[in-house]
């Protein structure tokens, strides 16, 4: 029989598959479910009251702007305020740099689609963001995760890769890191690491991709130097769906000048223009608003999550549980006892009213079932404390039913208690 038409998908659609994460949205969403799974910021520290006057104002006396097609390459005024919003982080950018995206997953997609060919190399640490496992994917790209450890990414693990590939005749296309507080494991990398993977990269010929959403949103008052603060030659990504609103779809790349006419080309044949809207009414808020002082705010909301959701770890997971501790962002990186399948519990999970996000999802190659990973930012801390109580139990659960059926358990080296995915668990 012949292939229906409405059949003959291209080759490249056979990598690409629901995400772990998004399908577990409708059941999350039930009100007596604690979701501990996905990443959404809370907004209820926004000023909505001013914003709704300010887009009012911005309707009546921009519409005809606002309302219209715009660059492909973002509203100008916009991209000057990028690049002062990267000097808090130690960027120099110039605004002709900046391609401003429909939120950062744009970006990286069509950063993967400028770079990558069917059976080309990506490196990423291992886990890594859903999101970007995604675009690899669709574009047929492999990939090759590098541990981390306590202090993010091992730049020795990472010069083993590489030696490994070139040995194989392989050159990456780029390195795809999340140095600050990163999507999944909730680490960040050491500042005294970051020139040496620069240098492993640049002796090697790869290029490396930085997202940064969650930069500016640290728990302590250190400021870790963005990798292309350091390499002009990195490609930033950034995003105000973190510091901001994430609804309104704002994101960027800044770019080497060789990489920013092909990005632009690449943009308009996906959007033809991102919305002149979303951006002048970021751009309003930027200008008008202490953006700052909101993003303190902010910050100190997720730190009280943070500690809220340490202290219920601490206070109810079971000997063999170990967890990341973040200095910032939305995520703790939970490693479970031997022989438990994050996975294969997590409907158990969700009939006892909690949810989270498996870590086999994190990757690309099939680890991660011990893992999984807890969000913070969004619920209250007194629904934080309740979801890890649930969590628990069934973690107990599990635990008891191996212990009676006489199947492995808890390896005896595993402590309970704080930790960080190492080359032997990540």
């Amino acid at each position: 029989m012949p292939v229906p038409p409405t059949e003959r998908f291209a080759a490249r659609t056979s990598g690409m598959v629901a995400s772990e994460i998004r399908a577990l949205f409708a059941v999350a969403s039930r009100p007596e479910v604690v979701s501990l799974a996905g990443g959404m910021p809370n907004l209820a520290a926004l000023p909505l009251d001013t914003l709704s006057a300010e887009i009012a104002d911005l309707v009546a006396r921009e519409g005809q702007v606002a309302l219209q097609y715009g660059s492909a390459q973002g509203v100008p005024s916009l991209r000057e305020q990028i690049c002062e919003v990267m000097r808090e982080e130690g960027i120099e950018g110039d605004p002709n740099d900046v391609v401003v995206t429909v939120g950062s997953q744009m970006a990286l997609d069509l950063v993967t689609r400028l770079y990558c060919d069917p059976g080309d190399v990506v490196l990423a640490e291992g886990p890594s963001y859903v999101g970007a496992l995604g675009s690899f994917a669709a574009y047929q790209a492999r990939v090759v995760h590098v541990a981390m450890d306590a202090e993010g990414l091992v730049p020795e693990l990472l010069e083993e890769a590489l030696r490994t590939l070139a040995a194989q005749g392989i050159t990456p296309k780029f390195l795809y890191t999340i140095p600050n507080f990163h999507n999944p494991a909730g680490v960040t990398l050491a500042i005294e690491r970051r020139q040496r993977i620069l240098d492993l990269c640049a002796e090697y010929g790869v290029g490396v991709v930085e997202d940064n959403p969650y930069g500016l949103l640290g728990f302590s008052s250190t400021r870790y130097p963005a990798l292309r603060s350091l390499d002009r030659d990195v490609v930033y990504l950034g995003s105000f769906s973190k510091t901001f609103a994430s609804g309104l779809r704002v994101g960027w790349a800044l770019v080497p000048p060789a990489v920013r006419d092909r990005l632009v080309l690449a943009a308009e044949s996906a959007t033809l223009c991102p919305p002149s809207f979303t951006q002048m009414i970021v751009s309003r808020y930027l200008e008008k608003h202490d953006w700052r002082a909101q993003v303190k705010t902010f910050t100190e909301q997720y730190r009280e999550r943070r500690d809220a959701m340490l202290s219920a770890l601490e206070a109810y997971l079971p000997e063999g549980c170990t967890w990341t501790v973040p200095d910032g962002g939305f995520y703790v990186w939970v490693t479970l006892p031997d022989g438990i399948d994050a996975k294969a519990m997590l409907p158990r999970a969700v009939t006892a009213r909690v949810a989270y996000a498996s870590g086999t999802g994190f990757y690309a190659d099939g680890y991660g079932s011990r893992q999984l990973r807890l969000s913070y930012c969004y619920p209250t801390p007194e629904r934080i404390t309740e979801g890890v109580r649930r969590l628990a139990a069934v973690i107990e659960t599990e635990l008891e039913v191996r212990r009676t059926f006489g199947l492995p358990g808890t390896a005896p080296e595993l402590r309970r208690g704080a930790h960080t995915p190492a080359p032997d668990t990540a």
